[in-house]
């Protein structure tokens, strides 16, 4: 934990920033040992080379200073586009984050964070999932958000996109987690789930505005996807999934590990099958997620009782009457009802304008 001191302005910490090779764990100790920013910059080299992981040639390019011009520019994008901050020390930093060792010393974000995101679970997994990992996905999601628990990942394709998608219809709460600046949306299709996140949560990174979306950020801003997170579950991940490096990083962070078992013959599958293999915890339900986290409560998610309105069609009523809380695809409904594709998405869209159902990724609906 840090000590209790006064915290740094968020341009110091920028400042700071733009040092090549001074990152936040060592901007951390920086001010852990000397106090302040006029203290960092006056110090002379053979005091900052007492500092943890500040060797000769990071404490030069202290002396040689940072880039006051991206500072400024930064604090310009920040308040155009209403940009807001947090830094390590203010008492709205994410507690479970600031657990972790490597924790950010600045965040930008869009939205609100609020003291209930402790209450968060990850979901992370492959760009291209199967309908039974879109399936597993949604309803996971669903069943987390009727528990009360934010929905953590990072808007990549696939998983991490139904999660956020379902955690929004649901009513939930989400936090993106972005390997680009808040002020980029990507991948660009989901600019729709980008621009509703904030009403129901926060888009979040660590990376400057402007910063585009490379290769090369997106392990790193894993670590708090799963530093935000009490645990992360993984769903369908390949050997070289960028999911497992979510998954390592939470074991490393003391955090729970959860996989969805699959296929053994998919090669989707390898990775969460592994996972199991090596100790994470197979999920089944989502009681299996709630039982390692605490959150198991005798009452369980508030059910609700159904009714319904005279006022509604023959084929909305019918419609409502083959829905229930379990997510089921719109061909099941067509067979179902032995109606036409068209005619029964015309009724599901009537009953989605009434607030009587909801569809969820993967062609999927529910009554809502």
């Amino acid at each position: 934990m840090i000590q209790k001191m006064h915290p740094p302005a968020v341009q110091d910490l920028m400042y700071l920033l733009t040092i090549p090779q001074i990152g936040p764990g060592r901007i951390r100790k920086l001010f852990e040992s000397l106090g302040s920013i006029n203290d960092i910059l006056s110090a002379p080299i053979q005091n900052l080379v007492h500092v943890a992981g500040i060797d000769q040639k990071l404490a030069q390019q202290l002396k040689k200073g940072g880039d006051r011009a991206i500072v400024d520019q930064q604090l310009d994008f920040m308040e155009k586009q209403k940009i807001q901050y947090v830094t390590l020390w203010d008492d709205t930093y994410p507690e479970l984050l600031k657990r972790i060792p490597d924790a950010p010393v600045l965040l930008f974000y869009k939205g609100i964070l609020k003291e209930n995101h402790q209450k968060a679970v990850a979901i992370v997994g492959t760009r291209s999932p199967s309908s039974y990992g879109k399936v597993v996905t949604a309803e996971l999601a669903r069943q987390l958000v009727g528990h009360g628990i934010t929905v953590v990942s990072g808007m990549a394709r696939g998983v991490d996109t139904i999660a956020h998608q379902t955690a929004l219809q649901t009513g939930g709460e989400t936090l993106a987690v972005l390997g680009c600046g808040v002020d980029r949306c990507y991948p660009s299709e989901n600019n729709q789930i980008y621009h509703k996140i904030p009403e129901q949560g926060a888009l979040i990174s660590e990376y400057f505005i402007g910063t585009g979306p490379d290769a090369v950020n997106f392990p790193k801003r894993n670590r708090i996807i799963s530093g935000l997170s009490l645990g992360t579950v993984v769903i369908e991940a390949g050997n070289r999934s960028g999911a497992l490096i979510s998954a390592l990083f939470a074991l490393n962070q003391d955090r729970e590990v959860f996989a969805v078992p699959g296929n053994i013959n998919s090669p989707k599958s390898q990775g969460c099958n592994r996972l199991i293999q090596q100790g994470a915890k197979l999920v089944l339900t989502v009681e299996d997620i709630l039982e390692e986290i605490g959150e198991i409560t005798s009452s369980g998610p508030v059910q609700k009782n159904w009714t319904i309105p005279e006022n509604l069609g023959p084929l909305e009523k019918s419609i409502l009457e083959h829905l229930s809380s379990e997510p089921k695809h719109i061909d099941r409904l067509v067979m179902e009802l032995r109606e036409g594709p068209s005619t029964v998405l015309s009724g599901l869209l009537s009953l989605e304008l009434l607030g009587l159902a909801q569809q969820l990724a993967g062609k999927m609906f529910i009554r809502i």
